[in-house]
């Protein structure tokens, strides 16, 4: 009995092996992600002088609750309450 070798392509399992190694490093360089950040988000991010500004009021008033010399207005108080809950 003779075999014949019908459609049979010669294999390499080294060199498959290889190719798919290259694939996937391929794979990988394509898939890189990239951002770029306009200059108006650039300029939001800085800090404004009115974050700088709110930032110090509240570090003074925090050191001076925490001294005990914050004062509270209560007629200041009672007015400003008015004020917020009549609109």
């Amino acid at each position: 009995m003779k075999i014949n070798k019908v459609n049979i392509t010669p294999v390499n399992p080294y060199r498959t092996n290889q190719m798919k190694v290259e694939k996937a490093k391929e794979n990988l360089q394509i898939k890189t992600d990239k951002i770029e950040i306009s200059a108006e988000a650039k300029q939001l991010s800085e800090t404004s002088p009115v974050t700088i500004e709110r930032n110090e009021r509240v570090q003074s008033l925090k050191a001076q609750i925490e001294s005990g010399n914050y004062k509270v207005d209560p007629e200041k108080l009672a007015k400003n309450l008015l004020n917020y809950y009549q609109k």
